[in-house]
C-alpha cells in the first residue's frame, strides 16, 4: 500500500530514539533539521532523502536498512 515504507521508516524511528532514551526535539537539534519535520518523519507523512536516512542510522547506530524493515517493535506492528 502507498506510503506504508514511510509510516514503517517512522515506527522504527521512533523506536530506536525513544529506546536510547533521546527526545525527539534532541535528536532533530543533532541532525540539524526542525522538529515539526521530525514528527512528520516518525508519523510517516514525510519522505526522506537517502542522505538523512543515512544521518538518522548513523546516529542511531544501525544500517540505514535496519529502519525500513518490518517493525523493530513486535507490540507496534
Amino acid at each position: 500500500m502507498e506510503g506504508d515504507l514511510q509510516r514503517r521508516l517512522g515506527q522504527n524511528l521512533r523506536n530506536l530514539r525513544k529506546a536510547k532514551g533521546i527526545s525527539q526535539e534532541a535528536f532533530a537539534d543533532t541532525l540539524h533539521i526542525h522538529r515539526t519535520y521530525m514528527g512528520g518523519l516518525e508519523r510517516g507523512e514525510r519522505n526522506v532523502t537517502l542522505r538523512t536516512l543515512e544521518r538518522i542510522a548513523a546516529l542511531l547506530g544501525v544500517e540505514p536498512l535496519e529502519l525500513l524493515a518490518p517493525a523493530t517493535d513486535p507490540t507496534e506492528e
